[in-house]
């Protein structure tokens, strides 16, 4: 795990996440598209690896919460409801002169303004002294709603009758499906409903690599709880929230809290409070835990007629569950992982007489080091968790041992088999993608039944037995 603080870049962490495969420009071979990513072998490893940390914290090891996988397109009225039509909505803005749009309170934000409003009250005014960020031209359209869901149609008719969105979010699912999920999972109040899956908005500006994307994956849990418990609850689930960031790798220090004043909340809340990292950008949320009292049950009774009560028998009481909110985006913590991992460190030629550094950016490597790139991912959230290596590629017998190991681990695992290149090119390839373990089988291997179990953050070899493997690669998976 990344125990030091490295100054990465976003340059730095794009260029590695494209030349070692964890995340490529969406229909690059056609000049991309704006807003989309594709992730590759080992990115789509470390998202399932987030999802799978996330679902098990969440749902596998409580008693109190369930699973739901809903549709990501839904009945048009649900939008209404939700009130994702009349409100879901960004403010956007054009430069006249060179043609390029943008989000007006980002634009102001960047410049260190505030967007502000006309004499009504509800007008929204740029500030006086803002430019074009693309050409510094003061031609710029007066800010206008610009609703963020993308439309499509159901049926082979495109008119208004078959128009339907793309979900937003993924918790409108949760909501609607509230009275069969609560009548077959046999709970009772307090209890929650877990939900993964992709969502989408039409970003005016998508920006910041995968933080801002117009297609993304969220990891929301809507847990319904008895009125008036709605603080007490809010607070238990930024704790444990926070104790789950931990627990993958992003550690304390560019960790933070922001917890909503009373101006800002929506109307229907009673408490907000967003999770932040310190990105190399800024710091941004990663998640948002809120109170969001009855407002989204009431309001799908209202439109769908249908009742969202439940019944107490201990109390004789019948009321709409109050609700608290943590909602999670699966990209943005990506992200922060791979940021958190990123490091470049000066290592000695010589382990006796040097001991390793962290590089210094834009420093010629010094005199009896040389340079390696790590990815110091914590072993729970590495895509690959062991790399396999026989000695020497010619040699039957340390070949046929290698692939033995590697054939007992990926039943556990992804692990990683590579016999080409010299040892120490092998090892700093796999530093490169963060794998935790680097396991070589020699002649010694042939002799005793040891093999060479190379820690990727101290380097430190160990000679293991074969058949403690397993256990010490799941004690440090599992950590």
């Amino acid at each position: 795990m990344n125990a030091t603080s490295y100054p990465v870049t976003m340059d730095l962490l794009t260029a590695l996440c494209k030349r070692r495969g964890f995340i490529f420009q969406g229909s690059e071979i056609y000049g991309g598209l704006n807003g989309f990513w594709d992730y590759g072998p080992l990115g789509c490893e470390l998202k399932r690896n987030v999802r799978s940390a996330w679902w098990q914290t969440v749902v596998q090891e409580r008693d109190d919460v369930v699973g739901l996988d809903a549709a990501i397109i839904m009945h048009p009225r649900t939008w209404e409801a939700s009130g994702h039509l009349q409100g879901f909505t960004d403010p956007m803005v054009d430069c006249r002169a060179c043609r390029k749009r943008f989000r007006a309170d980002q634009l102001c934000e960047d410049l260190g303004l505030k967007l502000e409003t006309g004499p009504d009250g509800k007008t929204l005014v740029l500030p006086a002294s803002v430019v074009c960020p693309a050409c510094a031209s003061k031609d710029l359209t007066p800010p206008r709603a610009f609703n963020l869901m993308f439309k499509t149609f159901v049926g082979p008719v495109e008119d208004d009758s078959a128009v339907t969105y793309l979900r937003p979010e993924t918790a409108q699912g949760i909501f609607a499906q509230f009275p069969n999920v609560y009548s077959v999972a046999r709970q009772k109040i307090p209890f929650g409903i877990a939900q993964i899956g992709k969502a989408f908005r039409n970003e005016i500006n998508p920006r910041n690599y995968t933080f801002r994307s117009r297609e993304f994956e969220q990891m929301e849990l809507e847990f319904f709880i008895e009125p008036g418990t709605d603080a007490e609850w809010h607070e238990t689930w930024v704790a444990e929230r926070l104790r789950w960031y931990r627990s993958i790798g992003l550690p304390e220090g560019r960790l933070h809290r922001y917890v909503y004043p009373a101006k800002e909340l929506a109307h229907y809340a009673s408490a907000c409070t967003d999770v932040l990292y310190d990105f190399p950008f800024g710091t941004q949320e990663l998640e948002g835990i809120a109170a969001r009292g009855n407002f989204d049950l009431s309001r799908h009774q209202e439109y769908s007629g249908k009742s969202m009560e439940v019944f107490d028998e201990e109390t004789q009481k019948r009321f709409i569950p109050h609700v608290v909110e943590p909602s999670a985006g699966v990209d943005r913590i990506v992200l922060a992982v791979l940021c958190e991992a990123y490091r470049e460190e000066w290592i000695p030629k010589d382990s006796a007489t040097g001991v390793l550094r962290m590089a210094e950016p834009g420093a010629p490597v010094p005199a009896g080091f040389e340079a390696r790139t790590v990815m110091g991912f914590h072993p729970r959230m590495a895509p690959v968790k062991a790399a396999i290596f026989p000695l020497m590629k010619n040699k039957p017998e340390l070949v046929n041992k290698a692939q033995d190991v590697y054939r007992a681990l990926r039943k556990k695992w992804p692990v990683f088999y590579d016999q080409t290149g010299a040892i120490g090119r092998r090892y700093r390839r796999q530093d490169e993608i963060g794998t935790p373990f680097g396991i070589t089988v020699d002649f010694q291997t042939l002799e005793d039944g040891t093999v060479t179990l190379r820690d990727r953050d101290s380097m430190k070899q160990d000679r293991v037995p074969t058949e403690e493997l397993i256990s010490r690669i799941d004690a440090a998976v599992t950590s």
